[in-house]
């Protein structure tokens, strides 16, 4: 930087930090001074050195470095340097305005760095010690690469460090530690938005609109029936005839066997015509027994009584008859104790009827309570049982008669059990107009009173539980198999994920209401 200062100005200084100004030395003699001052301080290890400006307009700092003329093989002993220029030591007089072709030959390290530059001499004072001159050149002309090399060097001395190879290598920018000033930091950039919250966000959008079609295809274009549930065919356990109902511990849903006991009717009037009637056959063959006795004894006369049925209300007298009489009495009590025998047989075999046995395996649906003595008429039903083979549970809907010209065998539909997530594959196996041909239990009777529908019975792929007879569920019918069962599942899907919800909402409820309770 050029001289705004006159060169032959003696009372020209240049200000230095800790020192008063009354002790200010004028500028003919003060550069060398604080040059050997600053040695001085290097050698004694101190390498934090102060900022010191002069007419440069730079901060200069003291380290070892080497000026190599390039027009000679002198080489002058640097005493400082700053970006604007440098001093050194020289036993030859420059002139003012005298320009050199030179390279500064710097220590880092262990490495010799070489600052190729030229310059242009400001003044030339003689040294305090009379030998040589002290000469101030600023540096006119320097490649971009060198300046940098040069700043590098500086700051890294400013910052207390010497020089090295690998901190210049490594991009190192040392900083001096003096306060820099203030300035306003710039607003931080707006990090780009990442590219996965809009990926996620078109993929809700996505699995919406999905749910949305699904939901649609499914309540309008597929078929819907009026009512469905689990049946299986139903047997009917009626009383043989009237008495009292026997005990049993059967209920509804207990399994029972074939040919196991049910239960029994106690009828006494039946009971009470069978001690008669074995009363009655006892008579007659004691009869028979003692008219042969007679006869065998050769008596001319036999007593013989009026009736072979003592029962019959008759008073009972005895007569004495021939013996040819007595023979012929004898084939009639024959014929009446014949009669009561097959009558016995009769009354045992209405008796063997009252006890009530399983004619299958099947499930109890329904159980007449035998507590405090049941009297039930003839025919009145006693049980409900229910076969529960593998191809006896099957699903029957109700389809109105708009629908069921849509619907024909091994036509695919769609089963949900209640709480169940998965739907049931299922064929039709028939349409009917006669849902009464066959009695199937788990349908009310007063949804079979609609005159405009058709029961459709379902063949399910997967056996239903027998415990499910008698549970509505829900049914579609589809013309279309793939979509339909890609609705299905959707819809399945997004309910359950609707009902965990609500289950864990009413847990968190519950528990937020057994807590304010022991509160």
């Amino acid at each position: 930087m050029a001289d705004h200062y006159s060169h032959d100005d003696p009372k020209r200084y240049e200000p230095t930090l800790g020192e008063a100004r009354s002790r200010r030395r004028p500028a003919s003699s003060a550069e060398p001074d604080n040059a050997d001052h600053d040695s001085m301080r290097l050698s004694q290890g101190d390498r934090l050195q102060h900022e010191r400006r002069d007419e440069r307009g730079y901060i200069r700092v003291t380290l070892p470095f080497r000026v190599d003329l390039d027009d000679s093989d002198t080489e002058l002993n640097g005493n400082d340097v700053s970006l604007g220029g440098f001093s050194t030591q020289s036993q030859h007089r420059f002139e003012p305005g005298d320009r050199i072709s030179a390279s500064l030959l710097m220590m880092a390290g262990a490495t010799e760095l070489i600052v190729p530059l030229k310059a242009e001499c400001l003044r030339a004072t003689r040294a305090a010690s009379g030998n040589g001159y002290e000469v101030s050149f600023e540096i006119t002309e320097i490649e971009p690469q060198h300046r940098e090399l040069l700043r590098q060097i500086i700051r890294s001395a400013l910052s207390g460090r010497s020089p090295n190879v690998e901190g210049l290598i490594g991009g190192e920018d040392p900083q001096t530690p003096r306060k820099r000033q203030a300035t306003k930091p710039l607003p931080p950039a707006r990090p780009p938005k990442p590219m996965g919250r809009y990926i996620l966000l078109f993929i809700a959008i996505g699995l919406l609109a999905l749910v949305g079609a699904a939901t649609a295809y499914r309540n309008f274009m597929l078929i819907e029936p009026s009512f469905a549930a689990v049946t299986a065919p139903r047997i009917d356990i009626r009383a043989p005839g009237p008495g009292i109902l026997g005990e049993h511990d059967l209920m509804a849903g207990d399994r029972v066997e074939r040919d196991q006991l049910l239960t029994n009717v106690v009828n006494s009037e039946l009971e009470s015509d069978l001690i008669l009637a074995e009363a009655a056959i006892d008579y007659n063959n004691r009869l028979l027994e003692n008219l042969r006795e007679h006869l065998e004894n050769g008596m001319q006369e036999v007593s013989l009584a009026n009736s072979a049925q003592p029962a019959s209300g008759d008073t009972m007298t005895f007569e004495s008859v021939s013996p040819e009489i007595a023979q012929a009495r004898i084939e009639q009590f024959e014929t009446v104790r014949d009669y009561e025998s097959s009558r016995i047989a009769a009354l045992d075999a209405r008796m063997a009827s009252n006890d009530i046995y399983s004619p299958c395996n099947c499930l109890v649906a329904w159980a007449l309570s035998s507590a405090d003595g049941v009297y039930i008429n003839e025919s009145e039903r006693i049980m409900t049982l229910i076969r529960t083979d593998e191809d006896d549970v099957l699903v029957e809907a109700l389809v109105h008669m708009n629908d069921i010209s849509r619907i024909e065998p091994n036509q695919q539909a769609y089963v949900t059990l209640a709480n169940a997530n998965q739907p049931i594959r299922a064929r039709v196996r028939n349409v009917a107009l006669d849902v009464e041909r066959q009695p199937r239990a788990g349908f009310p009777s007063w949804v079979r009173q609609q005159q405009n529908v058709a029961s459709v019975l379902l063949v399910p792929e997967e056996p239903l539980p027998a415990e499910s007879v008698g549970q509505p569920v829900d049914v579609r019918f589809t013309e279309a198999p793939l979509l339909g069962a890609a609705s299905e599942r959707i819809w399945q899907g997004v309910r359950s994920v609707i009902q965990f919800g609500d289950d864990i909402y009413r847990a968190a409820t519950e528990d937020n209401d057994e807590v304010t309770d022991e509160g």
